[in-house]
């Protein structure tokens, strides 16, 4: 017997707010199926807000919001979505209005949302199905960019050795003064090369919406990584170009030209600070998270 469940994640981030509706498709021979079934993007900077100094969602955002929202419950609606879990993760966390724009969105909308904690988006984001990716033999420095923060987690083994959250997100990086970015690099540069030295070899596995445009670009098949030297290359090739250029030449998107070159640098920071030669990149992030973590009823 098939049984198909639909539910869906809301991912409220810095640089943009996602809606994942997934089928979860249910059978007594087979383990669940997890398909995407519609993802809509919508370019919101939150983090352009929260991390300028000020720390509040302005209210031309707020209403961006509450209408993303509402166009997020229609669709859920017309999908017959069974359930579904909203995140907001460091923008919100970090704003001085956050709680009340939370209030305000379930008071418009209906839409209830939960503002969560590095460690728990690092969880969220862990509990993604990673099993065809990962070598059971090998070691991993799982890499999650998001527009606030970035979370590392080190799987050895098939197993979770340890995970950190830290605010060194792309929107962030581009607010922040050169010499506060600098401190940052050198606070997770000596937590890699701690968690990473007892490893002989060690890959990547990296997630967010620029790891995956930059493997887009790649033309690699799916499943094959993405080496150091070509991301070396890539990044270079992308700080030459002009941020009118990287839209016009390269058909990026605004929200998506500026924040790309400080999210490949993190990667590649990441890769040398670990000893890492390769990147695969396996297209899931916190929105599959959620839908999995509905599914088996851990959130």
């Amino acid at each position: 017997m098939l049984d198909i469940k639909k539910y869906g994640a809301i991912d409220i981030g810095s640089n943009a707010i996602r809606l994942l509706i997934a089928n979860v498709i249910v059978s007594e021979e087979k383990e669940p199926q997890f398909k995407k079934s519609s993802l809509v993007r919508v370019p919101i900077r939150l983090g352009a807000d929260a991390f300028n100094g000020k720390g509040i969602i302005t209210k031309e955002n707020v209403t961006r919001m509450v209408n993303a929202m509402k166009a997020f419950q229609l669709l859920m609606n017309v999908h017959n979505v069974e359930h579904y879990k909203a995140c907001a993760t460091s923008a919100m966390r970090e704003a001085s209005n956050g709680k009340e724009v939370v209030t305000q969105i379930l008071k418009d909308t209906g839409i209830k949302i939960d503002i969560i904690g590095g460690k728990e988006e690092a969880a969220i984001i862990s509990s993604t199905d990673l099993s065809e990716l990962i070598d059971g033999n090998n070691t991993y420095l799982y890499v999650d960019v998001g527009g606030g923060s970035t979370e590392f987690t080190i799987f050895s083994k098939g197993k979770i050795i340890t995970s950190k959250s830290f605010k060194m997100g792309t929107v962030r990086l581009l607010n922040n003064k050169k010499s506060v970015n600098k401190e940052i690099f050198a606070n997770v540069e000596k937590w890699i090369k701690k968690n990473t030295k007892d490893y002989k070899k060690i890959a990547l596995i990296g997630s967010g919406g620029n790891i995956n445009k930059l493997f887009k670009m790649s033309g690699r098949t799916e499943g094959k990584p993405i080496s150091f030297i070509y991301l070396s290359a890539q990044y270079q090739f992308l700080k030459q170009m002009s941020y009118n250029q990287r839209i016009s030449e390269l058909s990026l998107n605004p929200d998506r030209a500026d924040v790309i070159i400080p999210a490949t640098k993190i990667y590649l920071s990441a890769m040398k600070w670990s000893g890492a030669r390769k990147i695969f990149v396996p297209k899931i992030g916190l929105s599959d998270g959620i839908i999995k973590s509905l599914f088996y009823n851990k959130i």
